[in-house]
Formats: structure tokens, C-alpha cells, sequence
């Protein structure tokens, strides 16, 4: 952690080099005073060399312990997790917060403190000083954090993430998340609210707990779902589950978005036909990340929701889906595919018959 000496608002090791400089500098002008009568043009150099670099960091420690004004001038600064110390330093110049933007990356610099920015939401006034203010970039002392949930993402990822982000922990978000009271309270008919995070970006207090933050995820996404596609389910004789649940495994399987429909009418002429959905995605949730790739274990491994193993859809959703794998499900494309297969480029080869199937496998897979 960032640390201030108990009596001074400048970092105690620059207090040190301030005096050993003053030491030096009063060690040389004794020096100089004792050989006046023996004049040498580089004693008075190394004097003046001396006096410019006491003057400077004298100027650079005052930056350090003084404010820009008095603390009347307020402001939140959003810091992503890809903004540099330039980019930091200018805003806070440019906003009247610090008086140089120079001097505070040298600060940062000094501090080996460019690569420990955190992100988030801060608020700083002009009554802090750099130190202070510099202290808080640090340590994470933010006013507001933002982090992104990436569409598809599962339960177990987002935990993670919020793991990483140092929001959450992961066991206490994944707790909440299997919560028989909280899914109850939010009506959500399955075991855990995989599926019913919205992804998209979040800005959250930091002291939000894991509970308030899954209501918020549920929330976002009921008011995108109500207001764009209930009606559209109903009308299909679609549950909100089922819907959720198809978009999840055609938003894993998806790489190139225009696909979406046509994996989405793969699913829907298989279940139309009883044939298992044999989606890969489903093979391996809850034992890994699906990766594009999975294997023979991975097929013949017994697990409800691997469709490998089971006819129709498993009993929830695989992932937190987005708006577009949710409009392919109740809008898919008409077609009579009942396959596909990845080619190397990310598309996939989709075909009627077994037959066109096993050729196109042969051809991209082998």
C-alpha cells in the first residue's frame, strides 16, 4: 500500500534525500569557503550544480505537499483499465485538480506506480495533494467501479472476473448466484441465475455486494427482455427459459454474428425432430470455459446439461447471453439444416443430411 510519513504529507524517503542533498551542499560550500584563497573554477560549478538540483527538488517536494486550491472544486474522473499516466496526469492538469502534469508522472514514475493504477470512478478535489491523490489511483480508492461483462460469459467467468477486478470474490458472487431465496425472489425457475445477467458494462459503489449487484445484472436484463421480446416468446409458445437457454448455447457457438439465425434454425429443426441438440458448448459447462474445441471425454461425459448425452434442452442456460442470440432464437433463419461444423476461419459449413454432414466434417476436421 501506498504510505505517507506520520508527519508529513511527502513520502518520507524524499524527506531523506532532501537532507542528504542539504549535507552535501553544506559540506561543498564549507569546502569552498576553506579554498577561497585557492580558487577552482570547478568548485564553483559543483556549487551551483548543487544549488540548482536543491532548488529543484525543493520546487518538486512543494508540488508534492501542496494542494491546487482549496477544495472547492470537485470532480469524478473515469479511468478505464487502458489509460496511461499520461493520459491520467493531463486530465487532472486540464481539470485544475493538480497544477503539473509533468511532475505528477515523474512522481508516479518514482513511485514505480504506472503499471498499479487501478481502474474505476474516482473523486478527487483540488484540496488533495498529488501525493494523496496519487495514493488513491493505487490503491483502488475509487468512487464508483466499472468492469464489462462480455456476452456469453457464464456464472463461473463472472466470478472470476470480479475475482480479478478485486470487486468480488468469486466464491461469495457464486454463492449469491445458487441463492434458493434470492432466485425465488426474482423468479427465476431454475437453480442458479445463469442466463439472467445482462451482459454489458456496470458502474457500481464499491461497497456493493454480491447479492445487490446479481438484483441490478436481473434487473437490466428483465427490462431489456420484457420490453423486446416477451410478447415475440409468447406468440412462439416459448417459455422465458427456453428462450434463454437456446440463446446461451447459440451465443457459444457463434462466432461470426450473422450466423446466429442459422445456428439458431439448426436447433430448432432438431428439436422439432426429437434428435438430441448435440451442441459442444453444453459438453463441457460447469467442468471449463468452452474453447471452440472439445473432446471424445468431453461427449461421452454424463452431466444434465450435455446435449450430447440428453434429447432436448438441458435445464438451464449455459451463459449470459446477449440481445442478438435472444432475437435469433425467436427470429430464426427458415431454412431445413439439422448440422454444422466449424471451419478454420470461425464460419461454420451447415448441411441437411447426415451424408453432406460427414463430408463436410471430413473436410474441415480432419
Amino acid at each position: 500500500m501506498f504510505r505517507l510519513d506520520r508527519n508529513s504529507k511527502i513520502p518520507y524517503k524524499y524527506i531523506l534525500m532532501l537532507q542528504e542533498l542539504k549535507d552535501r551542499f553544506s559540506r561543498t560550500a564549507f569546502y569552498v569557503s576553506r579554498h577561497t584563497g585557492k580558487f577552482k573554477p570547478w568548485l564553483i560549478v559543483l556549487l551551483a550544480v548543487l544549488i540548482l538540483v536543491v532548488l529543484s527538488i525543493s520546487s518538486y517536494l512543494h508540488f508534492l505537499a501542496t494542494p491546487y486550491g482549496n477544495g472547492r472544486r470537485v470532480q469524478v474522473f473515469d479511468f478505464s483499465s487502458g489509460s496511461t499516466m499520461k493520459k491520467i496526469s493531463e486530465e487532472l492538469a486540464a481539470s485544475r485538480i493538480i497544477r503539473n502534469a509533468t511532475l505528477f508522472s515523474l512522481h508516479a514514475r518514482l513511485e514505480s506506480a504506472d503499471e498499479k493504477i487501478q481502474a474505476g470512478s474516482y473523486r478527487f478535489s483540488d484540496g488533495m495533494t498529488p501525493v494523496e491523490i496519487l495514493a488513491k489511483l493505487v490503491n483502488g480508492d475509487v468512487f464508483e467501479v466499472r468492469f464489462s461483462v462480455p456476452e456469453g460469459y457464464s456464472i463461473f467467468q463472472i466470478g472470476e472476473l470480479l475475482e480479478k477486478r478485486k470487486i468480488l470474490l468469486k466464491e461469495n458472487f457464486l454463492r449469491q448466484c445458487f441463492n434458493r431465496t434470492l432466485l425465488n425472489e426474482l423468479d427465476i425457475p431454475t437453480k442458479s441465475v445463469e442466463g439472467f445477467l445482462s451482459p454489458r458494462t456496470y458502474t457500481i459503489k464499491p461497497d456493493t455486494d454480491a447479492k445487490a449487484l446479481i438484483k441490478t445484472m436481473v434487473s437490466q436484463f428483465r427490462s431489456t427482455y420484457d420490453l423486446k421480446f416477451a410478447d415475440r416468446a409468447r406468440s412462439l409458445g416459448l417459455s422465458e427459459l427456453e428462450v434463454l437457454t437456446l440463446a446461451s448455447m447459440i451465443e457459444k457457438e457463434a462466432v461470426v454474428p450473422s450466423e446466429r439465425p442459422l445456428i439458431a434454425s439448426v436447433f430448432h429443426n432438431r428439436l422439432k425432430r426429437n434428435m438430441p441438440l448435440q451442441s459442444d458448448p453444453t459438453s463441457v459447462y460447469g467442468i471449463r470455459a468452452f474453447a471452440g474445441k472439445i473432446s471424445k471425454q468431453d461427449i461421452l461425459r454424463d452431466t444434465p446439461y450435455n446435449t450430447y448425452r440428453i434429447k432436448g434442452l438441458p435445464p438451464g442456460p449455459i451463459g449470459n447471453p446477449g440481445v442478438e442470440s435472444i432475437e435469433a432464437v425467436l427470429f430464426p433463419a427458415q431454412t431445413q439444416y439439422l448440422y454444422f461444423v466449424a471451419r478454420k476461419d470461425g464460419t461454420h459449413q451447415f448441411s441437411t443430411t447426415l451424408a453432406e454432414h460427414n463430408r463436410a466434417v471430413e473436410k474441415y476436421l480432419k
